[in-house]
């Protein structure tokens, strides 16, 4: 949001988001009537911000002077170096400061999730049983839709451990599925794990593994989207704050529902009621299984995407390689928001109705907040 604040300015048809999400004041704007390089103040503005809510300074500080010495080799004269920075310093504070506001800091506070008796509801799961993650998450202000409840959709299917239940066939379904894996479904089940933090065991070692979450799997999308459309900075500002926003507010509808379902793992109802020796390809993450936060996300993600890039845009999603897996390609964001979401089946960490009910819940957040947020101006939208 501070670098697409920043940087709008650049293009005369993007409108401020001020007044358009929940609680965004006026953003301060440039001096009238003297030169700005407004990728410059975008850049100052994403960097000062995220600075703001990271562990890792050191290296982002490291990138950002780096990333300051070549716009100094640029050969743009000093004032407007300045005044850029300047600028896009004051576009930071005014979003640090909103965001403070956003009741993010008083959760932190907040009792942890207490396990319940019932076996319908999640427990903690293997390697390292770790806490719930987040019970608190639909607390924090939304930043488009109403509120985190707004998109409540079907409820979980009914618990139940009769073999001839829909529950128990679902949860044979994901057991038979993750037995019998194609080479090609464990590549897309690795391909969209997106676990940020997998613990590992060695013997008497426990070790946990950092690697790219969910949503910054999307954003490196974004990125993907923006080299091969040649957008220059002011159009990826508006894509990349698009996403985030469809993001931002699809976690915070799941976790609504996942703390208000509070339904078992696969992995748990599986080892309890059907196979005790069974584990899922992937690990599965420390929070309650309906709704899937892949299938929410994923589809909200790629409503936005669409919205600025159009259907039917072919790209090639190398987001992966990095962790040594080989890239994707897709006829359109939405083929691969669907691949996200069926992928969770095969690395046996939802059942079914989680990944296909999510995609209905984040397409209704997608296509609340294309409704609701305008980026730019009505005469330029409508052509």
């Amino acid at each position: 949001m501070a670098a697409y604040e920043a940087a709008r300015h650049e293009d005369s048809t993007l409108v401020s988001l001020a007044g358009q999400l929940n609680g965004l004041a006026p953003v301060p704007t440039p001096e009238p009537g003297v030169e700005y390089s407004f990728p410059l103040a975008s850049t100052q503005a994403i960097l000062q911000t995220g600075r703001a809510y990271i562990f890792s300074e050191d290296k982002l500080d490291e990138f950002y002077n780096q990333v300051m010495e070549e716009y100094r080799r640029s050969g743009m004269p000093e004032e407007v170096f300045d005044r850029s920075v300047a600028y896009g310093k004051a576009v930071a504070e005014h979003i640090i400061a909103w965001s403070s506001k956003d009741n993010y800091k008083q959760t932190r506070s907040f009792p942890k999730y207490s396990i319940q008796d019932s076996p319908s509801t999640w427990k903690p799961t293997p390697p390292a049983y770790m806490d719930a993650i987040e019970p608190h998450w639909n607390k924090i202000r939304t930043f488009v839709i109403d509120s985190a409840s707004q998109f409540r959709g079907q409820p979980p299917p009914a618990f139940s451990i009769e073999k001839n239940s829909d529950f128990y066939k679902l949860a044979y379904e994901v057991y038979e599925t993750g037995k019998t894996l194609s080479k090609e479904q464990e590549e897309i089940a690795r391909f969209w794990d997106c676990n940020p933090f997998v613990m590992n065991v060695r013997g008497h070692v426990m070790f946990a593994t950092k690697k790219i979450s969910p949503g910054g799997h999307w954003m490196n999308i974004v990125d993907v989207a923006c080299e091969k459309a040649h957008a220059n900075a002011s159009r990826s500002a508006e894509a990349y704050v698009r996403v985030a926003l469809a993001l931002a507010d699809g976690f915070i509808a799941c976790w609504d529902e996942k703390y208000r379902s509070l339904l078992i793992r696969p992995e748990s109802y599986i080892n309890q009621y059907i196979d005790e020796d069974w584990a899922p390809l992937l690990q599965t993450p420390p929070f309650p299984e309906y709704i899937s936060g892949h299938s929410v996300i994923s589809s909200a993600a790629a409503s936005a995407l669409t919205e600025v890039f159009g259907d039917n845009f072919a790209f090639t999603d190398s987001t992966e390689m990095e962790f040594g897996l080989t890239a994707r390609n897709f006829p359109s964001f939405f083929a691969a928001s669907d691949e996200a979401a069926l992928s969770r089946l095969y690395g046996g960490i939802h059942y079914r109705p989680a990944n296909e009910n999510g995609k209905i819940m984040g397409m209704a957040v997608g296509a609340f907040i294309n409704e609701r947020v305008r980026t730019r101006s009505k005469k330029e939208a409508k052509a």
